[in-house]
């Protein structure tokens, strides 16, 4: 017994054990040890930290080492601060190192600006800085596409409404349940879920996980080589039509089934010259009929 009490008691005010000779006060049992006060918080140590720091950095003059050093150790005290603000942001996949850079310039900035004379708690002050720092970081430098700005806040809306009815329903909740709960159309959700999909690009060379199929860029079509003719063979069909049923019958010949003067002329029983000069007087026709090449 006397022995549990050295271990827990410390040895400057652990009771002496009694002598076997001379009867003296037992040794106090566990019960009547005092019982030591709880441990401070670390929030409250960072606190109590920050407001001494503070008090030391408005007697400093800006820009000496003192003043550096100062501010400096403020900045370290107070990153739980920043960590807890960026873990609002995991679900952005972005890298977690990126957004606590970002939250710490966030950080610097409310130190530099912080005034201890108002009453105002740092954490207080400091948190909707570092917050927006944040944001601002997601709204320029991240997302792929633009999102306009009532649609980026309405999608944090509906992206806070679907995890509450997740926990609520068990499941995933369907787009008209969203709409209900945050009283707008099932078309302002649906358009909030592809505002939300511009934070994530796909690169077009990147395989499909689990289904083993080549890239999107190689499932993509390709430029078919005979898709400028298209528009040409189209204008050639209407401009053939507008000419003599004979000499449609010679361009026919001469250009789609490949025969030379010679032969249209012995299938038609003219002449080659006569051939010739049909050719000649056609294609002066459908040139000016082109109004492209007018």
């Amino acid at each position: 017994m006397d022995h549990e009490v050295e271990l827990t008691v410390p040895a400057s005010t652990a009771p002496q054990a009694p002598s076997p000779q001379a009867p003296g006060p037992q040794a106090p049992s566990q019960e009547d040890t005092p019982t030591a006060a709880p441990p401070r918080s670390r929030g409250a140590d960072t606190r109590a930290l920050t407001q001494v720091l503070f008090g030391e950095l408005k007697e400093l003059q800006p820009g000496t080492p003192e003043h550096n050093r100062v501010r400096g150790a403020l900045i370290e005290a107070n990153l739980p601060l920043v960590r807890y603000a960026a873990a609002r942001f995991r679900s952005r996949n972005e890298p977690m190192e990126d957004v606590i850079q970002v939250g710490t310039i966030g950080l610097i900035n409310a130190i530099d600006r912080f005034d201890p004379d108002r009453g105002v708690q740092f954490p207080t002050f400091a948190m909707p800085t570092v917050v927006g720092e944040i944001k601002r970081y997601f709204r320029d430098n991240v997302r792929t596409v633009h999102v306009p700005r009532r649609l980026h806040e309405l999608w944090v809306q509906v992206n806070s409404a679907t995890e509450d009815l997740t926990t609520t329903f068990g499941r995933t909740p369907t787009t008209a349940e969203i709409a209900e709960r945050l009283r707008i159309t099932e078309d302002e959700v649906l358009s909030c879920i592809e505002a939300g999909r511009s934070y994530h690009a796909t690169s077009l060379e990147a395989a499909q996980e689990g289904d083993g199929l080549p890239g999107l860029l190689d499932r993509l079509g390709y430029e078919d080589p005979a898709l400028d003719g298209v528009e040409h063979r189209d204008l050639v069909r209407h401009l053939l039509v507008q000419l003599p049923e004979r000499e449609q019958r010679i361009l026919l010949l001469r250009y789609y089934s490949n025969l030379t003067q010679s032969q249209i002329s012995a299938e038609l029983g003219v002449s080659q010259m006569h051939v010739s000069r049909l050719l000649a007087r056609s294609f002066q026709r459908l040139r000016s009929a082109n109004r492209i090449d007018a």
